[in-house]
């Protein structure tokens, strides 16, 4: 089973209309289960940045299968900082990705990024539930 590029896109979509209703101008990523970008997309006013960090954050979710947010504890431990390291730094373990996880099995996740944290991950939970 895997993640596919009409699952990312649609999911993308819906992540972006609740971006739009919440009233945040945001980046949002998809990544499949070994952290490979999928889709992503910059909204208008978003900052520069966003992209890069949602697709980060997105990352480290796929990679652990956990919530970003929950990621935050595990920041220190030895181990986190080792893989981070090892993916030259492109995993942030904050608040805003989810796993996207369907029978026991992790396909990708989504990460957003340029809200609130809370917001980020609303937004992203919002991706995720479209399929799974």
């Amino acid at each position: 089973m895997k993640l596919l590029c009409e699952q990312a896109e649609n999911a993308l979509k819906v992540a972006k209309e609740k971006a739009l209703q919440l009233g945040v101008a945001v980046g949002i990523a998809v990544v499949d289960s070994r952290g490979d970008l999928l889709c992503c997309v910059r909204m208008d006013g978003a900052r520069w940045y966003t992209a890069d960090i949602a697709r980060s954050k997105a990352f480290a979710s796929s990679t652990w299968g956990k919530t970003s947010g929950e990621l935050r504890e595990l920041a220190d431990h030895p181990v986190t900082r080792s893989v981070t390291a090892l993916a030259n730094d492109k995993i942030t373990p904050a608040q805003g990705a989810v796993p996207i996880i369907k029978d026991s099995v992790i396909l990708g996740a989504i990460g957003t990024s340029g809200a609130d944290s809370e917001s980020d991950e609303i937004i992203s939970q919002s991706g995720v539930d479209t399929i799974v």
